[in-house]
């Protein structure tokens, strides 16, 4: 069979498979329990807000949920949920059409979340099977290495400013309530809260991981790879600008906004 042909083979097979109903069922759960881990993103960090510890990422929250009466089975379903999400997306990078640099950009976008679902799906099967979830230390490693090697500063930076441009579209796609095109919106009140969760909830992650962005720029500018924290330190850090602490609760309380907004993404979400 010539590529050629191959293609579209590919594509009818991939649409077949997205509209299995099973897998959009165990897609819808994946949504629901990326909310959980947000809900619990934002109370850890409402707690570091208010003087206790804790991760505010999630290695925190899928540790947190490891320790819960019935934990272990919560993140085994997390991990089917995110991986079904993950393979959602892989299909949707398929799916787009065209070669010009627009649909480029799509297969991008949906490329990048499906990697980031499956990612987070590994952690949790990680922890579910007694091991760690990485974390900061990790991030932290990550960077080390790529600092080391040739050209790795470079690397770096490339890599921070990749993750800044993640923050503002966020950002942008909650102050534009863009993120209202994966959803179809139900008439009345609740769909205008719908539509205030789905922006305050975009804007405050969008907010969240541009920190994780600039922090990694630092830590390329520097050579210093214990400035790169990921998530939990972005949020931390936002605690050393003025009004640092009142910037945080903030933040975490969006971040409950968008944990809230995508359980339902799960009920609403256009598959």
């Amino acid at each position: 069979m010539s590529s050629r042909s191959a293609t579209p083979s590919a594509r009818s097979a991939a649409s077949r498979l997205e509209n299995n109903r099973a897998l959009q069922l165990a897609a819808r759960t994946g949504f629901a329990v990326n909310g959980l881990l947000h809900l619990l993103i934002g109370g850890i960090a409402l707690s570091v807000a208010f003087g206790s510890g804790g991760e505010a990422d999630q290695s925190g929250a899928l540790s947190g949920l490891a320790s819960t009466p019935g934990g272990t089975f919560l993140l085994w379903v997390v991990t089917v949920g995110l991986w079904a999400l993950g393979l959602f997306q892989v299909l949707e990078t398929v799916l787009v059409h065209g070669t010009d640099k627009d649909a480029w950009a799509d297969r991008a976008k949906e490329g990048g979340k499906a990697v980031a679902y499956l990612a987070i799906g590994f952690s949790a099967f990680s922890v579910a099977r007694g091991g760690g979830s990485g974390g900061s230390g990790q991030t932290q490693s990550l960077t080390a290495k790529l600092l080391a090697t040739p050209g790795g500063v470079l690397l770096v930076v490339l890599l921070g400013l990749g993750v800044l441009a993640v923050g503002v579209y966020f950002v942008v796609k909650g102050a534009r309530k863009k993120f209202l095109n994966d959803i179809s919106v139900p008439a009345g009140k609740t769909g205008r809260s719908i539509t205030v969760l789905g922006r305050v909830g975009y804007i405050a992650k969008g907010i969240a991981v541009a920190v994780v962005g600039v922090l990694f720029c630092i830590a390329g500018f520097t050579s210093d790879p214990s400035e790169a924290t990921g998530l939990d330190g972005a949020l931390k850090s936002l605690t050393d600008l003025p009004f640092g602490v009142v910037l945080l609760v903030l933040v975490a309380l969006g971040l409950i906004a968008y944990g809230v907004y995508c359980f339902a993404r799960a009920r609403y979400a256009r598959l």
